[in-house]
């Protein structure tokens, strides 16, 4: 009986190519993919109204209305712009806070949201991420979004 067997542990299994099987290829992550993590993670954050600067935002309310316009997806990575390298990567950020909120302490929190989703996720070094605060939502301003001409 070998002392794995007696320790009641199983015995060692070497696979065939030798080598574990992470260091077996490599895995490449798209810019977008990072991008989505990115604008979910600081939407997450109180504080935040909405992402993308307010004609990016009139634009993409326009694209979402339209069949095969983008979505969800364009919604989702609007005000976010991601740089992929092999192992880190550099985000941009454009955000409009609420009214109210510190701007600071937001940026912060949405800094620190996105690199802990985004390491967690890709296992990707975020590097830097810039956040650009383009707006600020007054409580008794209306939504940018236009008005829809379909009933």
């Amino acid at each position: 009986m070998t002392d794995s067997e007696r320790s009641g542990e199983s015995p060692t299994v070497t696979k065939k190519g030798g080598g574990a099987a992470a260091t077996r290829g490599r895995t490449t992550i798209a810019d977008g993919v990072v991008e989505k993590i990115a604008g979910m993670a600081a939407r997450d954050v109180v504080g935040v109204h909405a992402m993308g600067s307010g004609l990016s935002r009139t634009f993409g309310a326009v694209r979402d209305r339209v069949p095969g316009g983008g979505g969800a997806k364009a919604s989702v990575t609007r005000g976010v712009k991601a740089e992929v390298g092999e192992v880190q990567t550099a985000l941009d950020l454009e955000i409009v806070v609420d009214y109210g909120v510190s701007i600071s302490d937001v940026a912060g929190a949405v800094r620190e949201n996105v690199i802990a989703a985004v390491e967690r996720m890709t296992g990707l070094e975020v590097v830097e991420v810039n956040i650009a605060v383009s707006d600020v939502k007054l409580p008794d301003e209306e939504e940018d979004e236009p008005e829809s001409r379909l009933q």
